[in-house]
């Protein structure tokens, strides 16, 4: 898959193509529909398919301070899109200059200036320009003008994890926050992943017979609520079996939230510096502080017994 940034990266003899624009954070279920019809439609067509999308989130330089949480980096996205058979990609970032670009000059410059398209594809309820002016009806009434088809997918409905809403990042960010991550793999599809460096923490968890990898996640990461995980920990193509902890280590008079994967029968390895991910399967218990440290010994103890029995029934699945 191509990957472009900015308008003057896409090359100039590129010729038709069947676009599809927007955040796509998190690439889920919903955004699988539309982007799987775009590259649908352009093999079809016998063009290539690209989709369109912003740096920073558009709501930052709107509304600066606004910014969400991330449900996937840029590179996690492009790696998700790949996989769905997109051939390039292209991140404009999103400046107060181009805030100000109005539908139609979008349409213009983007679309018709230098993707050439076809046919663009995109969600009942899409809007663009300065704004957020632009809608469906107006990009179609534009396709008519520049010789380009507007093709609309309905997103599906979740399921119970939803409570019947539509298939959104917005409810996404709301599950993951709410540590509802089984509800939030329903919706993406897969375990919604962290990532980031392993860094040197307090080390308490060698002391007491559980080293963990202290994760410092990017910028803008869409963290979990506090409390114990069973998941996965990425490490170089590697994927372990992990308990993980998220939280303040309230035992420890902890302040500072972190993201703290143990590796589940895993010993002597050495993680610090290294970027990893982490992919949070399924809760198993809230926050706690104990009585002792025996009590606290004990509950880990049985958080990994627990974690590895839900990863297992899922590798089972």
């Amino acid at each position: 898959m191509q990957r472009w940034r900015g308008l003057e990266d896409i090359p100039e003899d590129w010729g038709r193509s069947v676009v599809t624009i927007g955040s796509y954070d998190g690439v889920h279920r919903g955004h699988q529909l539309i982007i799987r019809h775009a590259v649908d439609r352009a093999r079809e067509l016998g063009v290539p398919s690209v989709v369109v999308t912003f740096d920073p989130h558009p709501s930052e330089v709107v509304r600066p301070g606004s910014h969400p949480p991330l449900l996937a980096p840029h590179h996690r996205r492009a790696e998700l899109m790949a996989d769905l058979g997109v051939d390039a990609l292209l991140i404009l970032p999103f400046t107060t200059e181009f805030s100000k670009l109005s539908p139609a000059d979008f349409v213009a410059k983007v679309l018709v200036d230098k993707l050439h398209a076809k046919a663009v594809v995109e969600g009942p309820n899409f809007r663009f320009g300065h704004k957020a002016a632009g809608n469906v009806g107006f990009l179609r009434e534009q396709g008519e003008t520049y010789d380009f088809e507007v093709e609309v997918v309905d997103l599906y409905v979740s399921g119970e994890a939803g409570g019947g809403e539509p298939f959104s990042s917005t409810l996404t960010r709301r599950l993951v926050a709410e540590g509802d991550v089984e509800g939030a793999r329903e919706i993406l599809g897969r375990p919604h992943r962290v990532e980031g460096i392993v860094v040197r923490g307090a080390q308490r968890g060698r002391e007491l017979g559980f080293p963990t990898a202290n994760v410092e996640t990017l910028p803008h990461t869409a963290i979990p609520a506090d409390g114990v995980y069973a998941g996965w920990l990425h490490v170089q193509g590697e994927a372990m079996p992990a308990a993980i902890s998220v939280g303040t280590n309230p035992q420890f008079d902890g302040t500072e939230r972190t993201v703290e994967a143990y590796a589940i029968d895993r010993v002597g390895l050495d993680l610090y510096g290294l970027h990893v991910a982490v992919d949070f399967l399924a809760f198993v218990r809230g926050q706690a502080r104990f009585e002792s440290i025996e009590a606290l010994l004990e509950a880990i103890g049985d958080d990994v017994k627990r974690s590895r029995e839900l990863i297992e029934a899922y590798d089972g699945e």
